[in-house]
């Protein structure tokens, strides 16, 4: 494994050069990759340059005590070798962790489709706040939220809503939401003051480009129709809605959020190619759970990930065992740790996968 650290610090000081070649710098497409390339590469190479340096401070300090030296330094040079080795040790665990192969999409924008799933209204509401929920986790990380369509219930919560979430590494701290979300608390309408549970589901989907996944037009039946809903005496006069079906696998979107019939077109190809793309990804990943359980899960829309208990305030993800009374703050966007503990079990888990030879 650690014979890729020279091949990556090679190619860092090839981008270097590259970066200030002029031809390069008049290519703007080409220097934002470029420079997208060394910006991730430069923190991985500043760790495996120190641990080449300490490999060559090891091997001095050994060969100093293969010397006649006095007491004193012989003990000095003891003590300093174990601190490099200590160091050493440290570094490794991190460059198995910097080495693992990453996910190609976790530099992308997502698409995420949230619905109220058992609990009528309760659901709906709780779909609502979940929405909320990552709509100010992504303000304060400096993401753009566009909702691309939604269906409103008569008390406020959403039977779906769909929305785009664009910024830096989005689907890489997001991934992991997919599933089902059960809340469990007083329904304003329960007038016992019994807790009910209910649950939503959420779905996170990488955005797929054009270039990424072509979908043939002759797999694609599209049907318009007017708009229902709210929305504007437009709504019985133009046909704007727009309904695309992909024919191999039935996979339908329907979008009417916009007056336009082509900005409706665009956004329901963004959400099919995305639902295309996840269908293909999810029956590969089936395929592979059937040998193997993934410490934080399948991201199966079935599967139970997350309890939100407001009595306690209170939030457990079922998969990793974490248990946080912080309910209040989590709802308010404030849910990094959840995320970090999610990212760091994917990679402890990867790791073992690694030390134990499992692809």
């Amino acid at each position: 494994m650690f014979d890729q650290l020279d091949t990556f610090i090679i190619r860092y000081e090839e981008l270097a050069e590259l970066l200030s070649d002029p031809e390069v710098i008049s290519d703007t497409q080409r220097l934002m990759q470029l420079t997208k390339e060394e910006s991730d590469l430069r923190p991985k190479v500043a760790v495996f340059r120190r641990y080449k340096k300490l490999e060559e401070e090891i091997s001095d300090t050994e060969e100093m005590l293969s010397e006649k030296l006095d007491a004193d330094m012989a003990e000095l040079a003891k003590e300093e070798l174990s601190m490099l080795k200590d160091e050493k040790e440290e570094l490794e665990e991190r460059i198995k962790v910097l080495l693992l192969p990453e996910d190609p999409n976790d530099g992308k924008n997502i698409i995420m489709e949230i619905r109220g799933a058992a609990g009528g209204d309760e659901a709906a509401l709780f779909a609502g706040d979940l929405f909320e929920m990552y709509s100010k986790y992504a303000e304060n990380q400096g993401w753009k939220v566009e909702v691309m369509d939604a269906n409103i219930t008569g008390i406020g919560g959403y039977k779906e809503i769909i929305l785009m979430i664009k910024g830096q590494n989005v689907f890489s701290k997001l991934k992991y939401e997919s599933g089902a979300h059960r809340v469990q608390r007083v329904p304003e309408t329960e007038s016992q003051g019994r807790v009910h549970t209910s649950t939503a589901t959420v779905v996170v989907m990488p955005e797929m480009e054009e270039v990424e996944l072509d979908i043939a037009d002759k797999d694609i039946r599209t049907d318009i129709y007017h708009a229902s809903g709210a929305g504007g005496q437009h709504v019985n006069k133009t046909a704007s809605a727009v309904r695309l079906t992909h024919i191999p696998t039935g996979i339908a979107v329907a979008m009417q959020d916009e007056r336009s019939q082509i900005k409706n077109r665009e956004k329901a190809m963004k959400v099919l190619r995305a639902r295309v793309f996840d269908k293909i990804t999810s029956e590969a990943q089936s395929e592979y759970d059937a040998n193997r359980k993934s410490a934080v899960g399948t991201g199966d829309r079935s599967e139970r990930i997350r309890t939100y208990n407001f009595p306690q305030n209170r939030v457990t993800d079922h998969r990793i065992g974490l248990t946080i009374q912080k309910l209040d703050q989590i709802l308010n966007g404030k849910f990094d740790e959840i995320v970090d503990a999610l990212i760091i079990a994917d990679q402890a888990e990867k790791l073992e996968n690694l030390n134990n030879g499992i692809d």
